[in-house]
């Protein structure tokens, strides 16, 4: 039993409740669970309901005393609870009365305190307190709503929302009890202003039947929500001007268009979040691909290995829904941000290919094995130089310096390994030609009267070093010209004796510029040109 007192008395009736139905804990409206079983539990007396926390909290998987009366999502989610114990939920104006015209309490208040610099408690009054309490007192003026974890579940009198919040635009309803879809369709049918509805962390049913047409809805936020694609396509018919679908952590792995290869309508969704889903076929996303408006496509957090544009052509499809190349739109024809952080892409030709996305501007590849340092992965200018026409690369814009010379350097490199054996450099650096052209760098013959110094001088960078570690001391910073062909084991030695830090193991790392963190140098036997260390270069020496 939980600990919600299993006395034996009876505690309250059952009536209210039904499998199903969503529920808080009494007194704390952020406790959410689903009603699995209403009725007696074997060794007490009296109806009990049986719940399936949200957050986990519970104490069974609904077996109790070798009894199984339901099944629960985990092992420890579930518990038994007296009905009194639990609430139904209320109306949404009922809700907004609680959030914009319950006053604060003294108890509340005197809780309002910072601690001065003699550490004694000062009371923080809150500017324009009474003004700002009055007017969002005013209910017929207000024009934004939270009214998130308030215990809402239903809409209440239809005719009451429309004349009490008349101008409402943004109404944000996250972690409450809503369910029924019928009752979301009465809200927005009864607020004609409303552009922006929040329905994130209400378990929402599978029945969307008889929903109303919603012109005004603009952006719709379904986070966590437990919808499926299947209902997302009942959906769209209802929200015909969405421009915004956030659709976060709802473990979708498949996009099924309801009537076509590719998912069709949307005319006006600029944005498509699917953060934090299971997606782990590039495939899924390519049915999206004829979404003639979208501009953002979020796909962080999913599993998905490998990406490529369809078939580096158009597609269109047949009478029959079948898709196939031919004259028709070209994919993601409008596409410009391409979020891919935190997914498990690992080859090269996933990140060339994006280069085929006509309007692509901005990409996110943190996070994924083929730009992982420890792994190998690309560096950040190795990133710049391949993608053509991307301004915006990890969320760090792109200068034009920093385009140059990472193009400059990325040839250089290529140059260095790949000399033996021109015919593959076209197929594992597909840029390669164009920016050698582009940037006038001849190849790299050796010359029959440079020797020496001479020699050793044309292949010079200059490289910062600064000093990082916490045993190593404050140390100005020391440019040096070092030869590119120079090993990073040998670096370490040098930086050993440049900063007189011998009885420290040194630890290198790269900084470059736009990079949000500094790569590490753990391959002893790398060049510096292998490692990706230009001219100006800065690097960082830590301690093991």
């Amino acid at each position: 039993m939980d600990s919600e007192r299993s006395d034996t008395r009876e505690s309250g009736h059952g009536s209210e409740f039904r499998v199903g139905q969503r529920v808080h804990y009494a007194g704390d409206s952020r406790r959410i669970g689903s009603v699995k079983y209403v009725g007696p539990v074997e060794g007490y007396s009296g109806t009990w309901i049986g719940i399936d926390w949200d957050n986990g909290d519970g104490k069974h998987d609904g077996c109790h005393n070798g009894v199984r009366y339901f099944e629960a999502a985990g092992t420890t989610t579930a518990s038994f609870v007296r009905p009194h114990n639990l609430s139904v939920g209320i109306p949404l104006l009922q809700a907004l009365e609680l959030r914009y015209r319950t006053a604060s309490s003294k108890e509340e208040e005197d809780e309002m305190y910072v601690f001065s610099a003699s550490n004694k408690r000062v009371t923080v009054e809150l500017l324009g307190k009474e003004k700002i309490q009055n007017k969002l007192s005013h209910f017929e003026e207000l024009t934004s709503a939270s009214l998130s974890y308030l215990g809402v579940s239903s809409a209440g009198d239809p005719f009451h929302i429309s004349t009490t919040i008349p101008n409402l635009k943004e109404l944000d309803l996250t972690g409450n009890l809503l369910s029924e879809w019928e009752d979301v369709g009465i809200i927005c049918k009864e607020l004609p202003g409303l552009a922006v509805l929040n329905l994130s962390h209400n378990i929402m049913a599978h029945d969307i039947s008889g929903m109303p047409l919603l012109n005004n809805i603009q952006i719709l936020v379904l986070n966590h929500t437990g919808i499926s694609w299947k209902h997302v396509e009942i959906l769209k018919d209802s929200f015909p001007f969405i421009e915004e679908l956030h659709l976060v952590g709802n473990k979708l792995k498949e996009i099924t268009p309801s009537s076509s290869t590719f998912v069709k309508g949307f005319d006006s969704l600029h944005l498509l979040n699917l953060d934090d889903n299971c997606i782990d076929s590039w495939e899924e996303i390519v049915k999206l691909s004829q979404l003639k408006s979208l501009e953002q496509l979020f796909l962080n957090h999913n599993n998905l290995s490998c990406i490529w544009y369809p078939d580096h052509g158009t597609l269109h499809e047949t009478a029959n829904g079948d898709g196939c190349l031919g004259k028709g739109s070209k994919p993601f024809k409008n596409l410009h941000s391409l979020l891919l952080g935190n997914n498990n892409i690992k080859d090269v030709e996933s990140v060339d290919s994006l280069n085929y996305f006509p309007n692509l501007l901005e990409v996110r590849l943190s996070e994924n094995p083929v730009t992982d340092p420890v792994k190998s992965g690309l560096s950040r200018f190795v990133l710049v130089a391949r993608l053509a026409g991307v301004k915006i690369i990890n969320g760090s814009e792109i200068s034009p310096r920093e385009r140059k010379e990472s193009e400059i350097r990325y040839v250089r490199l290529v140059m260095s390994k790949c000399h033996e054996y021109p015919q593959e450099i076209d197929r594992l650096h597909p840029r390669f030609a164009e920016l050698k052209r582009y940037h006038g760098i001849d190849d790299e013959k050796p010359q029959s009267g440079a020797t020496g110094p001479q020699k050793m001088a044309a292949g010079l960078i200059s490289i910062t070093m600064k000093c990082i570690g916490a045993s190593i001391g404050e140390k100005p910073p020391l440019t040096k010209k070092l030869p590119v062909t120079i090993t990073v084991g040998k670096l370490k030695n040098l930086c050993e004796s440049f900063f007189n830090i011998r009885s420290i193991k040194p630890k290198l790392f790269l900084q470059e510029a736009g990079a949000p963190f500094p790569t590490l140098l753990d391959d002893d036997m790398a060049t510096l040109l292998d490692a990706g260390v230009g001219n100006e270069s800065t690097i960082l020496v830590d301690e093991e």
